[in-house]
């Protein structure tokens, strides 16, 4: 624990050195980077101590009377989530380090560092803290730290205006998290997780209540629709390697909050996993159909976020359920997937940020439509976001598919066990599952091709050069690391018992030793390494197969057409029309804006279409004006004036100094 702790402080006086050499951008680098690196690399090693079977660390000093204790703990459930937290952000770190030092002559780069290093400090004192007053100061710290990286570039407007929807959305989370926390201290008598755990079961629906007000707070957090509308404004802000830990390990705090809320709850009732089963299909339907339309990379990859977030929502549901009902069996294979997938997740989603952020380096620009044919100029980028998008398609032999195998299983459980009308509701999910995985092999086939293949779609675009090895190092450090799940999908399995019984309780582990013969992982890791030998010796065979034979480059048939151009390929939009336009209600299909050629003479026409999400425009955004546009008559009060100001004081003064007597004069003696 002690080592933690040492990485922590590490980690701030890093970030503390960076802002002080903030007008030299090599030592803010340098030391920024440096140390979130040691951090990350010591910190590392007592959470995998601890998540091998090592026995939980604590650590409780005194503070003051009115604030408690100071308490941290490094048990299972904490160390899981904190070994992707800290691979995830030395890895940012190095690409980091490339990626930030084009903004060195217009930026002080020592704030972003700093920043930087409170974030990922803020993360590792969300899941170590034992306190409700610890934990939500970690959460404001963190979420603080991640405006100030989201809005780095603020003199633009789209970028303030993402800012200020994340601060607002995290803000209004942390408010249901504050009443969840005071509604367990008042059972508990404290505000110590301890006393959390050993406080009597709550009834009378209190529980329920909690666990509502934690799914709201943390949903936030998670983007579970509808509270996700801040993780596309924010992505796309942010940059590229704040994207990857926002999305690869930021919102998985929401997920921690809510397996480690659940602890305090037990046992859990059944509609609990109900509601959140449901709300994790409806957030995966919904993220899958808006990323199937973006034209914007990061943006495709902020809802790509929502779907895998609803995906680990769906199997913690059924695992609730399946613990609340007496089904040990359904209930590990449920919350198995769940924490198999949070992994793999981070590993898959941090490659492909990473990938989009080279491209972006290399283009200057996200749209989609203003790339192509990137795989042939920048072949290291190209082939690792390949492999992160056959990964996020959970498709064999990369490691998504183990996690998506896991659910299916658990949801085809879920409707074989019970005799009642959740019956057939678990069997159409599983269908909807499909339906999900479809669209989501659809989304990264339409955002590889239209990067990657073709012709290049600009001049940007066909003068792209491959990224600096400070770049592509993570990169495909990553990608090693999704093919070493991917061949070894039983080993992660084992890394998750740990976590699972402490969740589930001791009986979990039974099911979890036996999976073998329930889902085959064993076999799967060997189908993948197979597929992977099988694909490498294709590729190696087909490079000594053209290198003898020597090749020709020439044009590509255009088709009859004598002079064909880029703007002749398909676009985004036409290689995902069929399945938007058609298969998609209408509140979540596009929205096309034509202007036709008139008249005999016809001016000038044009055509575009938009993807607005239906949740902001049809909500949150009425409902933002709404109250924007009452808030702002009391302007009138902003006068301006110093001796208009000194009234409004003595005024609140004189009207709190006369409330004492009314209120005693109504209360009574």
């Amino acid at each position: 624990m002690e080592l933690l702790l040492v990485a922590m402080a590490l980690q701030v006086l890093a970030g503390l050195t960076a802002a002080i050499a903030g007008k030299r951008p090599g030592a803010a680098t340098a030391f920024g980077c440096g140390g979130a690196v040691a951090a990350g690399l010591l910190g590392l090693a007592p959470a995998l101590r601890v998540l091998a079977g090592g026995s939980p660390e604590s650590l409780c000093l005194a503070w003051d009377g009115s604030h408690g204790h100071f308490i941290v703990e490094l048990d299972a459930l904490t160390a899981f989530f904190l070994v992707p937290v800290l691979v995830m952000s030395a890895l940012a770190a190095i690409y980091g380090a490339g990626y930030m030092f084009a903004y060195r002559c217009d930026k002080l780069l020592g704030a972003h560092w700093f920043f930087f290093n409170v974030f990922v400090a803020g993360m590792v004192m969300v899941v170590i803290a034992r306190t409700a007053l610890l934990f939500l100061v970690a959460w404001e710290v963190m979420s603080i730290a991640a405006f100030c990286l989201v809005t780095f570039e603020h003199e633009k407007a789209d970028v303030r205006r993402a800012g200020w929807v994340y601060l607002i959305a995290t803000h209004l989370g942390a408010a249901f998290l504050f009443f969840a926390f005071l509604l367990l201290g008042r059972n508990a008598g404290s505000l110590d997780f301890e006393a959390f755990r050993d406080m009597p079961v709550i009834g009378g629906g209190w529980s329920g209540l909690i666990f509502l007000l934690a799914l709201i707070g943390f949903g936030a957090k998670a983007g579970f629709v509808p509270f996700h509308v801040w993780l596309p404004e924010a992505h796309p802000a942010a940059p590229s390697h704040i994207s990857a830990l926002m999305s690869g390990v930021m919102i998985k705090m929401g997920l921690y909050g809510i397996l480690r809320i659940t602890t305090f709850l037990a046992p859990p009732a059944p509609w609990w996993g109900v509601v959140l089963a449901g709300i994790g299909l409806l957030t995966g339907l919904v993220g899958v159909a808006l990323a199937l339309q973006q034209r914007d990379m990061k943006c495709v990859l902020a809802y790509s976020s929502i779907e895998n977030m609803g995906l680990i929502g769906l199997a913690l549901g059924i695992a609730l359920w399946g613990k609340a009902s007496g089904f040990t069996a359904i209930a590990a294979l449920g919350m198995t997937a769940a924490l198999m997938h949070t992994w793999n997740h981070s590993l898959m989603k941090g490659l492909m940020f990473f990938s989009a952020g080279s491209v972006l380096h290399a283009t200057g620009t996200k749209d989609m439509e203003k790339q192509g044919g990137l795989l042939k100029r920048m072949p290291w980028t190209g082939s690792a976001m390949m492999a992160g998008a056959v990964a996020m398609a959970a498709l064999p032999p990369l490691n998504g598919f183990a996690g998506k195998w896991l659910m299916y299983l658990s949801l085809m459980r879920c409707g074989l066990s019970s005799s009642d009308g959740l019956t057939l509701t678990a069997l159409l999910s599983v269908g909807l599952l499909v339906l999900i995985g479809a669209a989501a092999a659809l989304t990264f086939a339409r955002l590889t091709g239209i990067v990657l293949l073709g012709s290049p779609r600009s001049d940007s675009a066909g003068h792209a050069r491959e990224s600096s090895p400070w770049l592509v190092a993570p990169m495909l450090i990553l990608a090693v690391l999704c093919l070493g799940s991917a061949v070894a999908p039983r080993a992660v399995a084992g890394w998750v018992a740990a976590p699972l019984e402490q969740v589930l309780g001791s009986d979990a582990g039974r099911p979890l030793a036996e999976l073998d013969s329930v889902a085959p992982l064993l076999v799967i890791g060997v189908v993948n390494a197979c597929l992977l030998a099988g694909v490498v010796s294709a590729g190696l065979g087909l490079s000594i197969l053209l290198r003898r034979g020597g090749r020709q480059e020439g044009s590509t048939w255009g088709c009859g057409y004598a002079r064909p151009t880029p703007r002749m390929q398909y676009t985004g939009r036409s290689f995902a029309e069929m399945t938007t336009e058609r298969l998609l209600p209408r509140s979540l299909q596009p929205h096309s804006i034509a202007h036709r050629p008139e008249g005999l003479f016809p001016s000038k026409s044009d055509f575009g279409s938009e993807c607005p999400d239906p949740v902001y425009t049809r909500v949150y955004g009425p409902l933002f004006k709404r109250w924007a546009e009452r808030f702002s008559r009391l302007r009138i009060l902003q006068q301006g004036l110093l001796h208009i100001y000194l009234v409004y004081v003595v005024l609140t003064v004189v009207l709190a100094l006369a409330w004492l007597p009314l209120r005693t004069w109504w209360a009574g003696p």
